[in-house]
């Protein structure tokens, strides 16, 4: 598999338990694999961004060794750069160190250089310079709640984003401790989970506490939001003020993934998996299930994916891209990764045999090159190398 990618090119970088592959197509179709990048390390997090007219891929890196960080590249990979003090690092007086970054998220195009990164422990972060410092959001981090906030299975984790077109509502949701907002840009946040159950708790309906494991945006429709919930698939429009489910004509409310279209109103996929104790497909059969009506039906989508697979598939080894239609992309925790250019409708084994997937992002790159040499390696800085 080798060769170059070069203008309209589509990037997938695929984040493992041992580090980094970077898969490039001119067609979303055919696939070129290169890596690993950063081996040994796990790379829990990652963010394309395409803004100001170059392609930047940041990573969220933790060595064993070397402990956690954010590396970023300006050539599709051929090196890494990683700030001398670390581009996250906790203020004095805080009383804490980083330990994971669980997301990373370019804001909006009319915002270049923004980008928000969530956190172990539970943290939001902005950068200004295109992620290669950033800033402990205040507002989050000393909120009186924080206390009460606790770690879900895999780490306390403040793993999705979402910024609307003004930059000023934000909205996150963290394991544990549900979801939160803020209508002046990250000063100040509120909890928003009215509906949202935590059948675990004494009280199953609190106002803050739910193992909320992902949430999205809907492109098309202002103030509309879904969330995956540790049981329970749930939808908002009204900006989280209300959340009503939606999990009806799935075959489990369990799962981590929650997608939405990049612009068409009510389209969304989610991963169900059975649980708790199981945490694998429904009857080991993996699909994807997609609502083009915000959640009132479900479709299955499994055409393409083997007919047993009892690996599940984590919050954020799944993404869609931005071209129409929609490419669907996500990794299982046995190492294969899958690609759909049609929204679902038909997939294709991208790579198998990989680490347990963590992270998965896609990207249109235009006029930009990928070396496409399998299981090639890369220029990265001397405590990467170290990793």
């Amino acid at each position: 598999m080798g060769g170059m990618a070069t203008a309209e090119s589509y990037v997938l970088a695929i984040g493992t338990k041992k580090g980094l592959w970077l898969a490039t197509s001119p067609d979303r179709k055919d696939w070129s694999l290169s890596g690993p990048h950063f081996l040994m390390s796990e790379v829990p997090s990652i963010g394309i961004d395409t803004r100001d007219g170059r392609t930047r891929i940041l990573v969220g890196v933790r060595s064993e060794h070397w402990g956690p960080t954010v590396f970023h590249s300006d050539d599709l990979g051929e090196t890494w750069n990683e700030p001398e003090q670390g581009a996250i690092r906790f203020p004095e007086g805080t009383d804490a160190a980083l330990e994971r970054v669980w997301q990373i998220h370019p804001d909006a195009e009319s915002r270049p250089g923004v980008v928000w990164a969530g956190c172990e422990p539970i943290s939001v972060w902005k950068s200004t310079d295109g992620g290669e410092h950033f800033e402990l959001n205040r507002g989050l981090w000393d909120h009186p709640h924080r206390g009460e906030w606790g770690a879900g299975y895999g780490g306390a984790a403040a793993h999705s984003i979402v910024v609307d077109h003004t930059g000023e509502k934000v909205h996150v949701a963290m394991s544990t401790g549900g979801v939160y907002r803020s209508l002046d840009g990250g000063s100040s946040w509120e909890p928003r989970n009215k509906g949202i159950s935590a059948y675990f708790m004494p009280d199953p309906n609190p106002e803050f506490g739910q193992c909320v494991h992902k949430i999205a945006a809907d492109s098309a429709v202002d103030g509309r939001l879904y969330a995956q919930n540790h049981h329970g698939v749930y939808r908002s429009d009204d900006d989280a003020e209300n959340w009503e489910s939606i999990a009806d004509g799935l075959p489990a409310d369990f799962g981590f993934v929650m997608l939405t279209h990049p612009g068409r109103a009510g389209t969304a996929w989610v991963i169900p998996l059975k649980a708790d104790g199981e945490r694998i497909p429904p009857e080991g059969r993996l699909a994807v299930h997609r609502t083009d009506d915000a959640g009132a039906t479900w479709k299955r989508l499994d055409a393409g994916l083997p007919e047993k697979e009892f690996n599940s598939v984590l919050r954020d080894a799944a993404c869609v891209d931005t071209a129409e239609p929609a490419g669907v992309y996500f990794g299982t925790r046995g190492g294969s990764v899958y690609a759909s250019a049609d929204e679902g409708e038909h997939f294709a084994e991208v790579a198998s045999h990989l680490p347990d997937v963590l992270c998965v992002r896609a990207s249109a790159v235009s006029g930009a090159a990928l070396p496409g040499a399998a299981l090639s390696g890369s220029a990265v800085s001397a405590s990467a190398a170290g990793a």
